[in-house]
């Protein structure tokens, strides 16, 4: 039991406790303050609860690396309770940590369900997620997290996920409507708060990779032009720092800014991964990419970022500079498939 509970670096226990202490108070002062009969309760409660729900996200993140505990088991069981909180509970854990693990080792973004052809063929549909998104509403995550309460009925792979997809849709039905039987703001409230996760998350992963997406999720033992290439990898990664003057402000983003950092040691602590940024520098300097830049893309290109397929060329730092860079859209490491 003691072994299972082993931390895969005991040094940073203290931070590990005061992230998880974190998530918990976030999670559950958000829920409390979202009931009050106070706009000023309600709205620190959504950006409380929104915050959580982030970081537990990048925590989760750091449990498919097995980044938490040394026994994979022990990561596995913390990452479906954080799976639960971020509201993705309808992929397993398991697939999330797959598809990650195959975004890391073959250096390119794999994927079951096109989106963008799916849209292509449903104008009407494609209509309104192109208005949602010009009005700042992640419509395509939106549509992603709802590919996968769909996905055992559409995608032969997941078949076998029937029984539980609808069980998961079951609890959480019933306790989300609940919520809205006891507080319809509440539930509105709630409903916010995902909807502020899900933009935060798509943000942080726009520019972060210049990897192509690739159809092939379900396919095992495929040639991969770049699979394992160190040196493609990091040309082809971003640190997107939230502040690069003020490192403290990136910990609103539990560190995953630290991206070429990240890709270098990915079973490194969050907590570790400033000092080995610094340590890279000046070799990752030319992969920093500016928070205005970034802020000023994503809103310039909200719409055209929806089938977008060519993310920039290789200096993507110059590209943001001059308005060019697009940036990838839903490829949130919580979509499963």
């Amino acid at each position: 039991m003691l072994k299972a509970l082993e931390l895969r670096d005991p040094q940073g226990a203290h931070y590990t406790a005061a992230v998880l202490l974190y998530i918990a108070v976030a999670y559950i002062g958000g829920w409390v303050a979202l009931f009050q009969d106070s706009v000023a309760l309600n709205a620190i409660g959504v950006i409380a609860l929104a915050h959580g729900m982030f970081i537990a996200a990048y925590l989760l993140h750091d449990c498919g690396h097995n980044a938490i505990f040394l026994s994979t088991q022990r990561n596995a069981w913390l990452g479906e309770v954080l799976n639960w909180i971020v509201g993705s509970s309808y992929g397993r854990y398991e697939d999330i940590r797959y598809k990650h693990m195959r975004h890391h080792v073959d250096n390119y973004d794999p994927v079951v369900w096109d989106y963008r052809s799916f849209l292509q063929r449903h104008p009407a549909l494609e209509a309104v997620v192109k208005a949602a998104e010009w009005a700042y509403i992640p419509a395509v995550e939106i549509m992603m997290h709802a590919m996968m309460v769909a996905a055992p009925w559409c995608i032969e792979s997941k078949r076998a996920q029937r029984k539980r997809v609808l069980t998961v849709v079951l609890v959480r039905g019933s306790l989300l409507a609940l919520v809205f039987l006891a507080s319809p703001l509440a539930f509105a409230l709630y409903v916010l708060a995902q909807l502020l996760l899900m933009t935060a998350l798509r943000f942080m992963d726009c520019y972060q990779h210049n990897y192509e997406v690739v159809f092939n999720l379900d396919e095992k033992d495929v040639d991969i032009p770049h699979r394992g290439d160190a040196e493609f990898e990091q040309r082809n990664t971003y640190s997107n720092l939230l502040s690069a003057r003020y490192p403290l402000i990136n910990l609103l983003a539990l560190n995953f800014c630290y991206h070429n950092a990240h890709h270098e040691k990915p079973t490194l602590g969050w907590y570790r991964l400033p000092a080995l940024h610094a340590q890279m520098y000046p070799d990752v300097e030319p992969q920093v990419l500016g928070f205005v830049e970034q802020a000023r893309a994503f809103h310039k290109h909200r719409v055209a970022r929806i089938y977008a397929e060519d993310y920039g060329d290789d200096e993507v730092k110059q590209s943001l500079a001059e308005g060019r860079a697009v940036g990838a859209d839903a490829l949130s490491f919580l979509t499963a498939f």
